[in-house]
């Protein structure tokens, strides 16, 4: 029988998926951003990017903090879908935050303390960005991966 991890160790499994799934954001919002026409959805575009860029970078020192090495990011990222214009810019946009609000609710449940506070800050705001995105919200963000 394979041993439980520790609590170190399931908040550093957690911490590198919600790193991975950072990752990923970055490369969908640079897709999202050249499909996205001016205006504010572009603007609101910019901001989820740089957001995902500020907690990836967090994300990485908190692996480090939790004795990891960071993973980094890949070459290239494959999309669920073909996105040709601002309509499924928009779609790819809500997919990726429900996705990263699904790797954040794993953080949630395998953190503590101030990891646990700044896990589930990021989940709710992917949730409500993806919900900007979507047009509503979900009755468990970061859980309809799961569905």
């Amino acid at each position: 029988m394979k041993p439980e991890p520790s609590p170190v160790g399931r908040a550093l499994e957690a911490a590198q998926a919600a790193l991975a799934a950072e990752h990923a954001a970055a490369y969908g919002y640079g897709v999202i951003g050249a499909r996205t026409t001016g205006g504010a959805r572009a603007a609101e575009a910019r901001e989820a990017y740089g957001g995902h860029l500020a907690r990836r970078d967090a994300l990485a020192r908190t692996v480090r903090e939790l004795g990891g090495a960071p993973r980094p990011s890949e070459a290239a990222y494959a999309l669920p879908f073909e996105v040709r214009g601002p309509a499924d810019a928009e779609r790819l946009a809500a997919v990726i935050e429900d996705r990263v609000a699904g790797a954040y609710s794993d953080l949630v449940r395998a953190a503590e303390g101030p990891l646990r506070r700044e896990a589930a800050d990021a989940l709710s705001a992917a949730a409500v960005r993806a919900a900007r995105w979507r047009g509503g919200g979900v009755a468990f963000p970061g859980l309809t991966e799961r569905a």
